[in-house]
């Protein structure tokens, strides 16, 4: 099982690595997934993700997409975008995928994998955590 710190991690840049990990048949741990960053001003973020949240299928609103509010489930919901969920292949890569807020004990003693490029230092420009961007979406701790 291979470990991915997500503390100061690019969440696109890091949901895509994680996503090819997947779909080389590793089993992916994300952890501290509430500390990654993601780009942009915060009233532009909310008002893209509250409109992503929205969005229902008249016809039926239960075959609408679902987005939940909660950090390490968005996350896994971003990396759930980059695989090809509707393909068996993508369905059982997202099953070896486990996102965790924190670190929990089962793999505290593993070694945690870096992403190349996913850093968020290289960023020039203002970012948020996605603990911040899920907090003003309406999640309560």
């Amino acid at each position: 099982m291979k470990v991915v710190d997500g503390e100061n991690l690019i969440l696109g840049r890091a949901a895509s690595g994680v996503a090819k990990l997947l779909l080389n048949g590793e089993e992916v741990a994300v952890v501290n997934a509430d500390k990654m960053v993601i780009s942009g001003r915060m009233p532009y973020l909310l008002e893209k993700y509250r409109h992503r949240r929205d969005m229902k299928n008249k016809a039926n609103p239960d075959n609408s997409p679902k987005w939940p509010r909660r950090p390490d489930l968005f996350v896994r919901r971003i990396i759930r975008g980059m695989l090809p969920f509707d393909k068996p292949r993508g369905r059982a890569a997202f099953k070896r995928l486990s996102v965790f807020p924190d670190v929990p004990g089962e793999v505290k003693a593993a070694e945690r994998v870096t992403l190349p490029g996913a850093n968020a230092e290289k960023l020039e420009t203002g970012y948020h955590t996605v603990a911040a961007l899920c907090r003003g979406l309406g999640f309560n701790y």
